[in-house]
């Protein structure tokens, strides 16, 4: 059983991967934290990007329109994307004047946790923040589910063949052939891929 797959591909096919980030990715980090902080210090978002790109955050479901009070759990899901066209993208951006409409849904506001841990989150990345920073997350490294990996892999097997230029798993290389039939620890992988 294996957990880490690194792959070196041609920059030009990482955007193939980026699926796998508006589907939902994990990323070990530090939690009993608000978004402000998770996103800022721990992912090393500029401080312009989170208040001007980051327009709508949604934090286990609910619209956050405060990120400094919304504190991040182990385990929570954290959606992220830029602003969005029409009123529905007004009402769920984050300070919204038409915040009020969606008050059934908004995250109400708590007070920062003192007891920062390590743990995991969920992150989805919609629309242009998907393209921004799908490399950075990629480069990184990100657990995925296996069967989202294989989906991937199996779709564009033929492009692969060319544009992967190395393939290690947990270290060890390996060749294409190989890599559709290794068994994942847990049904996750942990994968970093890397433009060359």
């Amino acid at each position: 059983m294996a957990s880490n797959l690194s792959l070196t591909v041609e920059t030009r096919t990482i955007p193939i991967f980026f699926r796998l980030l508006q589907s939902g990715f994990e990323v070990e980090t530090e939690v009993g934290c608000s978004v402000r902080t998770l996103l800022s210090e721990t992912l090393g978002l500029e401080t312009n990007y989170i208040e001007e790109r980051i327009q709508t955050v949604f934090l286990d479901g609910e619209a956050v329109d405060d990120i400094g009070t919304a504190v991040v759990r182990d385990g929570s899901v954290l959606a992220l994307s830029a602003a969005m066209p029409g009123l529905i993208g007004a009402v769920l951006r984050k300070g919204s004047y038409y915040a009020a409409m969606r008050r059934e849904i908004s995250h109400k506001k708590e007070i920062e946790s003192t007891s920062s841990r390590k743990g995991r989150v969920v992150v989805k990345l919609f629309n242009l923040l998907n393209r921004e920073l799908g490399q950075l997350f990629l480069e990184r490294g990100i657990w995925v589910p296996d069967d989202d990996f294989r989906d991937i892999l199996e779709k564009h097997s033929d492009s692969f063949v060319n544009e992967l230029k190395l393939i290690e798993i947990d270290g060890k290389g390996c060749n294409l052939d190989q890599l559709t039939i290794v068994k994942w620890d847990s049904g996750r992988v942990f994968l970093r891929i890397r433009g060359g």
